[in-house]
């Protein structure tokens, strides 16, 4: 039974690091299924301690997340954005340079970063041809599908 409550709390920990509200885990003979209920407090939306297994009520993991900001001033370029749920790096190694920098001409085609999913390394290239605009995601912060990264123009 330890070796199921092991195989738990890793989901339960991958299901907070890629910010998945739903996970199932399945085996002979049984299955688990997580989900966590997202809930807003003042302004921060916070995924209350439901990360819960089937049959159980007990809270595993919470979570919290800055709510969207509101900008004044929209950027300028064409958006190149999250195809997934991961951790973005702006560089290939910490003392590496960024693939892009605000100012930079880059070509379509290029890498502009990398997401982390998974334990894979998936690169993001530019669409365009152009300057970047404005990097919108900082090294380490957690994307989502359709997150803009950066803004080429």
């Amino acid at each position: 039974m330890s070796d199921l409550n092991e195989k738990v709390d890793e989901l339960a920990s991958i299901m907070t690091e890629f910010g998945l509200e739903k996970a199932r885990l399945a085996g002979e003979g049984w299955v688990v299924e997580l989900g966590v209920e997202p809930e807003v407090r003042g302004g921060v939306a916070v995924a209350a301690g439901a990360v819960v297994a089937a049959g159980g009520s007990a809270p595993v993991k919470k979570v919290a997340r800055p709510a969207a900001e509101k900008k004044s001033s929209s950027p300028t370029g064409i958006p190149v954005s999250s195809p997934m749920t991961g951790i973005y790096y702006s560089a290939s190694s910490p003392g590496s340079p960024a693939f892009a920098k605000e100012g930079d001409n880059v070509q379509a085609g290029q890498v502009v970063g990398l997401i982390e999913a998974m334990k894979v390394f998936n690169e993001i290239t530019a669409p365009v041809s152009g300057r970047v605009t404005k990097v919108a995601a900082k090294n380490g912060d957690l994307v989502q599908p359709g997150d803009a990264i950066l803004y080429i123009g």
